[in-house]
């Protein structure tokens, strides 16, 4: 049986990962039982894009409805932009009237860390201004403000509370 080393190192290495698949860390376990998933005991396994987005969707489950029908607007939700530098908090406005409290340029709008309780502000820009929209609002339409976040202090998956007048949505959850 005459084979080149190539050949050699081929079986070889395909030997190593089908005995590598045969018996993994999880199924070689004592105790029997079906593996655990990651391969160690106790180790939750890594959540799926599912499972990252059901504490949003708890949150409008739970607040969606007040936020629509008392100021007027759906909250869709606060996400880091800019390298995580800043943060948008988006909302779709169902009745103009009710969400104008949003949109008062007397009031400013705050985005409160609940882990830190520091306080976010809009940076306003020379040439352009704040960093939010003001403009008349329309029915079914999605506006947005852009809150400053310096050194990335909120992280994905942080609560915040934004505050604008005598609106506070509280617990939303960074995206």
């Amino acid at each position: 049986m005459d084979r080149r080393p190539s050949q050699v190192v081929a079986m070889l290495l395909a030997g190593v990962l089908a005995g590598g698949i045969a018996v993994s860390p999880g199924s070689a376990r004592a105790g029997g039982g079906p593996p655990v998933a990651g391969g160690a005991r106790g180790r939750r396994p890594a959540p799926g894009p599912l499972a990252r987005r059901a504490p949003e969707a708890s949150w409008h489950a739970r607040h969606g409805l007040y936020f629509k029908r008392n100021w007027g607007v759906d909250v869709v939700g606060v996400r880091r932009v800019s390298s995580g530098v800043m943060l948008r908090f988006d909302y779709r406005v169902v009745d103009p009237e009710r969400a104008a409290a949003l949109t008062n340029r007397q009031t400013r709008p705050f985005l409160i860390d609940e882990a830190t309780g520091t306080a976010l502000a809009i940076p306003a820009m020379e040439n352009v201004g704040e960093l939010r929209q003001v403009a008349r609002l329309q029915r079914n339409r999605t506006y947005f403000m852009i809150f400053g976040n310096p050194g990335g202090l909120v992280k994905r998956g942080s609560r915040v509370t934004l505050v604008v007048g005598n609106f506070r949505a509280e617990g939303l959850v960074v995206d």
